[in-house]
């Protein structure tokens, strides 16, 4: 039996990754600015980007029970597409950050724009199902 959800998968898979890229960031970071373990807290160019990683952590709950309910309800492909803009727009994030803070905002936005339409786009449709 093939797979149903493999975009979604894959894209839960690159998910994972991304959030991995964003701990090897950080722990560059922390090398390049001489911040031991356990320590969080450096020079303000360390905090951005631990931060930026902390943040997608902070993201990933959202992201990826949204992902999986667009998925279930509405398409395995549009969700997989979701995911790519997701990620690109945390890319963006991370990368921005990095730079200064008010860098970040595109990458936010291009970011919560497509959880957001993973989670309402699901929502509004398992609402359809259940009153019509």
């Amino acid at each position: 039996m093939d797979f149903p959800y493999p975009y979604a998968a894959l894209a839960t898979g690159l998910a994972i990754l991304l959030y991995l890229w964003t701990g090897f960031v950080a722990g560059k970071a922390r090398k390049q600015h001489g911040v031991d373990y356990p320590d969080t807290h450096g020079p303000a160019a360390f905090n951005r980007i631990w931060r930026a990683h902390q943040n997608t952590l902070e993201a990933l709950p959202q992201f990826l029970p949204s992902l999986w309910l667009f998925a279930l309800v509405v398409s395995d492909l549009w969700a997989g597409i979701l995911a790519l803009v997701w990620a690109a727009g945390r890319i963006l994030y991370v990368q921005g950050y990095a730079r200064a803070p008010e860098k970040r905002e595109t990458g936010f936005l291009i970011a919560i724009f497509a959880t957001a339409v993973l989670l309402f786009g699901a929502l509004g449709k398992i609402l359809y199902q259940l009153f019509t």
